[in-house]
């Protein structure tokens, strides 16, 4: 079992502060600003979630970003779609990682301090989404590189805001602003940016004050869904960005 100590510094993209009533607050970054998500990011994550599930001194999870995005940059370093061992490694982390945060068995909330234009399954995971007027989602770098997106975003945005909206979303690489986002049901409250994470510290906090096996268990009743989503269709969305990711490489090696 983990213990706050134990792995408050060990994710070098995650800067972890928590208060003594058991808010724990995840900020994800890359050198102190905005996060440049990577295939090191992406191994450092499945770790982060799972030692947050393991520590049950949490009492409620505010994931935010850094600078003026959520998660907007992408690089390659680190990553090895082009090779059946390169690939193996990206689809069990994949899996892995929404699973252990499904596996945070504590309310969470997810405080969009501006745009969301890959992961955004992340947030869709947590309980409640907080968002600035600035924030826009968006699925960009999977057509980019070629490849299916089946990371978990082809399961929740049409969970999230309907089938035909949702297929739509991730098709043509649509852009929902914050308005939008909010009228169909991704996020819940639009907050200036300088009141985002007061507000999501005051949500956080009331949950907090739940007693424990309250806020625990309401937690894993409203996952259980979502759960049997993820499990159902993951684990076939990223065997098929694979074989797209397999066609790109021979593609590339032609050329």
């Amino acid at each position: 079992m983990s213990t706050f100590e134990t792995y408050r510094y060990a994710f070098p993209n995650a800067r972890l502060t928590r208060k003594p009533n058991g808010v724990l607050e995840v900020k994800f970054h890359t050198a102190g600003e905005k996060l440049v998500f990577n295939g090191h990011t992406h191994e450092q994550f499945v770790e982060l979630f799972h030692a947050i599930g393991e520590d049950r001194e949490n009492r409620a999870v505010i994931l935010t970003g850094s600078g003026d995005a959520f998660m907007d940059a992408i690089s390659p370093e680190g990553f090895d779609f082009f090779t059946p061992a390169g690939f193996d490694k990206i689809l069990r982390e994949g899996r892995k990682v929404l699973n252990n945060i499904l596996d945070i068995e504590v309310p969470m909330i997810t405080a969009l301090n501006g745009p969301v234009l890959l992961h955004s399954e992340y947030a869709l995971l947590t309980d409640t989404i907080l968002a600035t007027p600035e924030t826009v989602f968006q699925d960009k770098p999977h057509f980019e590189f070629g490849i299916v997106p089946g990371d978990g975003v082809h399961i929740l945005w049409p969970e999230v805001i309907g089938s035909l909206r949702g297929r739509h979303f991730l098709l043509t690489r649509q852009v929902l602003d914050a308005e939008t986002a909010k009228d169909w049901g991704v996020v819940n409250e639009i907050v200036p940016a300088d009141k985002l994470l007061a507000r999501a510290h005051e949500i956080a906090d009331g949950i907090a004050a739940l007693p424990p096996l309250t806020s625990h268990y309401t937690r894993i009743a409203l996952t259980q869904r979502l759960k049997r989503l993820v499990d159902e269709g993951l684990g076939y969305g990223l065997a098929l960005e694979g074989i797209s990711a397999a066609q790109v490489a021979h593609t590339l090696a032609r050329q």
